[in-house]
């Protein structure tokens, strides 16, 4: 498996994590249906969505993968009157990553907001949906 930007960091900072492979169909990249291809529950599964602020510009947020974005309480926490989500296309262009693969490790130049939510849901280990797609 070709190493991601957040893996190297991962490794640089000495965190322990695991990574899991997939089949992916490249066409339901969503949380729940990675969860259900690895064999866990969709609350543990993190996805990172991307929005862009009125102020801020381009935001990651990290919400659990059975959770919507509240794109009013994102802006809030942000700085931000409004925000609104990335349109599908953007997505590489600003991140470096493709769609499905979205990682909030490695990418310095984007302002980070944790999305209004659970933190880490009481997980003892949350799993992150990032990578290579």
């Amino acid at each position: 498996m070709k190493k991601t930007n957040a893996v190297r960091l991962l490794e640089s900072r000495g965190v322990a994590f695991e990574l899991w492979n997939y089949e992916s169909d490249h066409g339901d990249v969503s949380a729940r249906a990675v969860a259900a291809k690895i064999g866990l529950a969709p609350e543990r599964i993190f996805k990172t969505l991307v929005a862009r602020g009125d102020r801020t510009g381009v935001i990651l947020a990290c919400v659990g993968g059975d959770s919507e974005l509240d794109l009013k309480a994102l802006a809030a926490a942000s700085g931000n009157k409004k925000v609104e989500m990335v349109h599908m296309r953007e997505i590489q262009s600003l991140t470096g990553y493709i769609r499905g693969g979205v990682s909030p490790q490695g990418r310095p130049a984007i302002h980070r907001s944790q999305g209004p939510g659970r933190g880490s849901g009481g997980c003892p280990r949350p799993y992150r949906k990032a990578g290579s797609v």
